[in-house]
Parts: structure tokens; C-alpha cells; sequence
């Protein structure tokens, strides 16, 4: 069973579970310390923590140096992102820089949500002290760790706990399946086969003991018997180390003078003449090298937000979309699916049919509606030329070439952050540059207008030949028929 379904059937597999196995919380062979005699261990809450720290691993990947370069060299240059979002390689950087610490934000929000129930009154405090960091770089506690123990300890030992708790999770599911089972068993009346039904209740009680063996196992080495503190411990440090890297390789905050460690193959920029980023706290850095540590220097830098919002309040409002686009009249997911249905009518033709045109129709808002007839204003009924339908064809392949990417990209990202899907990992790199939702919305239209002349003329050209060939076949047909009855 996959990782995002934990959430979803995890009270099912507790509230099935034998006394016994709930009774395996102790931690005998736990190594790390506890700060106090009263910590507690985060039982059940493994399995959204688990959830974070897959989110966390995620997150990280998408900054890595590889991802970095495939955001500045394809993901802004994507051509329907270049038509209708913009073609300004800062603006397009600063969103996606935005994007990814609004992204941290919600995840710091439920680290926080953790931490109130440690005992050390600094783990408690990681709210605030996250805030601070984002503010002014200040880490009083060196959480932020280098990239080398980030990708090399602290990433192994998160995805370590991340198995654990996903196979836990199967194990205890499996019990409640076999408990089950036992019950129904009992309940079951075979008289005639006593024999066999006693050994089937032996066969499941035996299944059952090892099972919750098993499962006593996992909690200790899982997340499950781990303390709040331990475990806000490893949470501060990834989403410190993870806003660190943000800020490195998108040059926020950072000094005039280069730090030894900091480079450029992990940073991005705009273009070759130096424009900066539109991000909130200075230009894009430069350089050469890899990345290959954090140091004082490249994550402990003043920052002033004394004059205004915080960090994270200034970046959320450059993902609020202006008044022109698609976001702002909230049409980005509905244009998507038009745009799709369109790709898939203009691939059939001749599978549109009059209900198919009819629905196509009442999707369109009113102002797509007027720019179609007045398109359409004065075009013949015929459509019988066939080099101008090959000739539209090319056309309508060129717009879906550029337009279509972004529709499925629009569908992707709304999917991946529906609420029946919050507790699933991301899957993607699609990020809200990449659809519709930045899009110009008069371009759009203009597009998606030039897409319904073409599928028409081209419809009408597939019913056209498809009526004259009937024609033909008919005449043929009474031809033969006239001959046969003459002879």
C-alpha cells in the first residue's frame, strides 16, 4: 500500500488491534536520549510524520542542482509559458522561488504543530524561531547542517524512518485483516467439518502472534516509539537546512562577496545581463562552482523586514495572480479541461458528433462565445477543400503544441493539492508557472478561440467527405444492382 494512504486508513487499523499490540509502545532498545522522564513517544502521529518527511525529502530534491538547471533552461522556457504567462525570465524565477517557500511554509506549519508537544522548551519555540531565521538568517542553535551531512545522514535517516513507518503501516493493516478473519471464524457454523475449522482458528491465531511480533519490531525501530523531541529535532533541522538551500540558490539575502562554498551550478538566474530576480530580499547570485557546503557565511545573512511584512508574508503575495490572468478570474482549472477536451476532438474528428459540439458549447463562458461568431461571421457552409483543411490541421497542431502542456500541467497541479489528496507526496515537479494560472487571459481566449474555428472547419470537412463517400459507395452499389438486373 502506498506511503499517501496512511492517513486515510490508519484509524481502521488502530481501532482493529488487540490490546497486545498496543501494548508495544516501549522503546528497550532506543539509543537516543530522552530530555525528560515525561516525554512521550508519537505513536499513532507517525504516520503524518511520516507523511512530512516525505514531503521534506521532496522538497529538497526539487532544489537539488539538476532541478535547478532544468527549472532556469526548460521549465520558464516552455513555449506556452513564454505565449501567455511571460516572457520575463525574472518574474517567471521569483514565482517559482515563491512557490517553493509557500510549499515550506505549510510544511513548517505542521512542524509546529508537533513541537507544542515536546518538553524542551527550544523545540517548542521552533515556530518563532523558524520566523526569525527566515527574517534575519539568525540560527541560535545551528540547525542548519551542511549539504553533504543533509544528503548523507540526515536524508538517509529520514527516508530510513519513512519505509519503516509505510511497511508498519502494511504489517498493522495486514493484522487487522487477520483479526478479521479470526472473528469471522468463530462466528462461522461449520458443524460438519469441526476439525477443519479448529485448524483454521489455529492457523490465524498462529498468523496473529507473529504478526503482532512483527509489528512490536517495527514501533520500536519506526517512528512510532521515537520521542516528540527526537523527532521535532530532525524535522527543525531538514526545514532549516531546506530554507538555507532556498535561499542559497535563488541569491536571497545573500552578501556582495561570494562565500568559498557558494556556487553556481546550484543557483539560478535570469539571463546574461544580469537582470535581477524580482524576489523580495535582492538579486540572484552568481558563480561557477557546485555547491557543496552551507556555511556561516552563505546562511547566517541580515536581512531587514522591519519596514514591512515578514519573508514569508512578502513571498505569498507575489503568488496572489494579477487581475489579467486566468488565477485572478478564476478560470485556470476550467480552461484546462476545455483545452483537453478540445485536443482530444481535434485528434477524432469524425468521432464529433452533434450532443459532443453541443457540450463543447456550454462550456464556453460568454466572452469566448462572442469571439467565436464573430470568427465564425461570414464563413461559407462548404468545407470540402482539402489542402485547407490540411493547412488548419497544421495550424491547430501548432497552438496544442504550446497550449496543451499547459492545460495538463494545470490538472496535474490541482490534483496533486486537492483536499482528498493533501496527505499524498507530490509525484511532479509541475509548478504553478508551468499552467494556466499566470496565463494572460485575453491570449488564452484569443488561443482557445482560434482552436474552435479550426475544429469546425475541420468537422464539417470530416461529415463533408465522409457524406460524398457514402454518396459514392451508393451510386456504385445501384450501379452494380442496375447491371445485374439488365443482364
Amino acid at each position: 500500500m502506498a506511503l499517501e494512504t496512511l492517513l486515510l486508513r490508519v484509524k481502521t487499523a488502530i481501532s482493529h488491534s488487540f490490546d497486545a499490540v498496543r501494548h508495544t509502545s516501549s522503546t528497550p532498545h532506543h539509543n537516543t536520549a530522552k530530555p525528560s522522564r515525561k516525554s512521550t513517544n508519537v505513536g499513532v502521529l507517525a504516520f503524518e510524520i511520516a507523511g512530512l518527511m516525505s514531503k521534506l525529502l521532496h522538497l529538497w530534491q526539487s532544489l537539488s542542482d539538476k532541478n535547478m538547471i532544468r527549472l532556469h533552461n526548460e521549465s520558464i522556457n516552455l513555449e506556452g509559458v513564454r505565449k501567455i504567462v511571460s516572457n520575463d525570465d525574472a518574474f517567471l524565477l521569483g514565482l517559482a522561488c515563491a512557490e517553493l517557500v509557500e510549499n515550506l511554509r505549510f510544511l513548517a506549519k505542521s512542524v509546529a504543530r508537533i513541537s507544542h508537544k515536546c518538553n524542551d522548551a527550544n523545540l517548542r519555540s521552533f515556530d518563532r524561531l523558524f520566523n526569525d531565521f527566515a527574517n534575519s538568517g539568525r540560527d541560535p542553535y545551528n540547525w542548519v547542517i551542511n549539504s553533504k551531512d543533509m544528503e548523507s545522514k540526515n536524508n538517509k535517516k529520514l527516508d530510513r524512518y519513512v519505509n519503516l513507518t509505510a511497511q508498519l503501516y502494511r504489517e498493522m493493516d495486514e493484522l487487522s485483516a487477520l483479526e478479521s478473519s479470526l472473528r469471522k471464524a468463530f462466528r462461522s457454523e461449520e458443524y460438519d467439518a469441526s476439525l477443519s475449522k479448529e485448524q483454521k482458528v489455529l492457523d490465524l491465531q498462529q498468523k496473529i502472534v507473529w504478526q503482532r511480533q512483527e509489528i512490536k519490531y517495527l514501533k520500536d525501530r519506526s517512528l512510532w516509539n521515537r520521542s516528540f523531541e527526537t523527532v521535532t529535532w530532525i524535522l527543525a533541522r531538514s526545514i532549516f537546512t531546506i530554507l538555507a538551500r532556498t535561499k542559497l540558490v535563488f541569491g536571497i539575502g545573500q552578501p556582495s562577496s561570494l562565500p568559498r562554498s557558494l556556487s553556481a551550478s546550484a543557483t539560478v538566474h535570469p539571463s546574461d545581463q544580469g537582470t535581477a530576480c524580482r524576489f523580495v530580499s535582492g538579486p540572484l547570485v552568481r558563480g561557477a562552482k557546485p555547491l557543496e557546503d552551507f556555511d556561516e557565511e552563505s546562511t547566517i545573512v541580515k536581512e531587514d523586514y522591519s519596514s514591512g511584512n515578514g519573508f514569508f508574508e512578502s513571498n505569498s503575495k507575489l503568488l496572489k495572480p494579477p487581475p489579467s490572468t486566468l488565477g485572478a478570474a478564476a478560470l485556470a482549472l476550467h480552461y484546462a479541461n476545455l483545452i483537453i477536451v478540445m485536443e482530444k476532438m481535434i485528434k477524432f474528428p469524425q468521432m464529433v458528433g452533434v450532443d459532443a459540439r453541443d457540450d463543447l458549447y456550454t462550456m464556453l463562458p460568454s466572452s469566448v462565445r462572442s469571439a467565436l461568431r464573430a470568427r465564425l461571421r461570414g464563413v461559407g457552409f462548404s468545407a470540402s477543400d482539402p489542402v485547407l483543411a490540411g493547412e488548419w490541421r497544421e495550424a491547430l497542431g501548432r497552438i496544442l503544441g504550446w497550449l496543451s502542456p499547459l492545460a495538463h500541467n494545470m490538472i496535474k497541479w490541482q490534483s496533486e493539492r486537492s483536499f482528498e489528496q493533501q496527505n499524498m507526496v507530490p509525484k511532479t515537479n509541475v509548478m504553478l508557472l508551468q499552467t494556466l494560472f499566470f496565463a494572460n487571459k485575453d491570449k488564452t481566449e484569443a488561443a482557445i478561440t482560434e482552436l474552435l474555428v479550426g475544429l469546425n472547419y475541420i468537422c464539417r470537412f470530416e461529415r463533408e467527405m465522409t457524406a460524398k463517400a457514402l454518396f459514392e459507395c451508393n451510386n456504385s452499389i445501384n450501379g452494380l444492382l442496375n447491371l445485374q438486373s439488365s443482364s
